[in-house]
């Protein structure tokens, strides 16, 4: 496996730490005026999400890790399992729902997500940017209700995850949501 070095840190690095795959997330050099310099980084465990933030000596050397970040879709659930397929092998891979994280409520089948692995394991899905979802569930809209009001409702989506929407959207309105943050980006045009 490449080695790199602390001073190599960049924005999106992942490297091996104590057995542990580490993603940089902020780095800064630092040269105080006495004393040796040293590389205060800002990293996330890739398989757990927790941040830390250290302080390395720019010469520390760690293994370079490489995740595999494949592009599968999700095709159905069986109990507790849900199965991607590769679409370059159409292989169905099962995937516990314990790695699946809270963003995949708003994933239904057919969607391509990102399935993360490190030396053959994986460790997490990441869902489309952006998910197109029809809304099933909501109070009916009334005259009046604009998007300016700011005043949102409870909706439920095709995939069963419950949302807050502007008063104006009606059940059988598609909108456009963040998964990551589960925000009701726009209606869809019919």
């Amino acid at each position: 496996m490449p080695m790199i070095s602390a001073s190599d840190f960049r924005n999106g690095v992942t490297f091996e730490m104590d057995g542990k795959v580490m993603q940089v997330v902020e780095f800064q050099h630092v040269k105080p005026g006495k004393g040796a310099a040293f590389v205060r980084t800002k990293m996330k465990n890739v398989i757990t999400g927790g941040v830390t933030e250290t302080s390395f000596n720019p010469t520390a050397k760690f293994e370079q890790a490489f995740v595999e970040r494949k592009d599968m879709d999700y095709s159905y659930s069986d109990g507790d399992l849900y199965y991607f397929m590769d679409p370059e092998t159409f292989d169905m891979i099962p995937i516990g729902k314990d790695l699946l994280g809270d963003s995949f409520k708003f994933v239904k089948e057919n969607m391509t997500c990102k399935v993360m692995s490190y030396k053959g394991s994986v460790f997490g899905v990441e869902p489309p940017n952006f998910v197109e979802l029809e809304v099933t569930e909501t109070d009916p809209g009334f005259a009046g209700n604009t998007a300016t009001n700011n005043v949102l409702k409870p909706a439920t989506l095709e995939t069963g995850a419950e949302i807050k929407v502007p008063l104006f959207v009606n059940p059988g309105d598609r909108i456009k949501i963040d998964p990551r943050t589960g925000e009701n980006l726009e209606r869809c045009k019919a």
